[in-house]
């Protein structure tokens, strides 16, 4: 089913290491949920933060004020469709499976 035999341990570590990266931001998990990566820099600020669906204003301005960066503007998403949190929650493991899968799919083709 998997393209690779550690393909859940790999899951496990990204999730893992997402978790620790927000951590020291407090962020509520419902937003955490949403991220796919936080980018960043060589001091450990954040330089993009990267979600499946665009973040609501009121998402971004809760990460903003978490990371106290007031002119924080580098929030990117994966898929350029608004999804309520209804949707979301409805496909959200299905989403992030499929995508994963996908990028592993990719990967073994290289």
């Amino acid at each position: 089913m998997f393209c690779c035999p550690w393909y859940e341990e790999i899951n496990l570590m990204l999730s893992i290491f997402l978790y620790f990266i927000l951590i020291p931001f407090d962020i509520p998990f419902e937003i955490k949920d949403k991220i796919f990566e936080i980018k960043l820099n060589s001091d450990e600020s954040v330089f993009k933060i990267i979600s499946y669906f665009p973040l609501s204003e009121l998402e971004r301005q809760t990460f903003i004020s978490f990371l106290n960066i007031p002119d924080f503007s580098e929030f990117h998403s994966i898929f350029s469709d608004n999804v309520t949190d209804d949707e979301w929650n409805k496909t959200k493991n299905q989403i992030k499976k499929r995508f994963q899968n996908e990028l592993f799919d990719i990967d073994a083709k290289l």
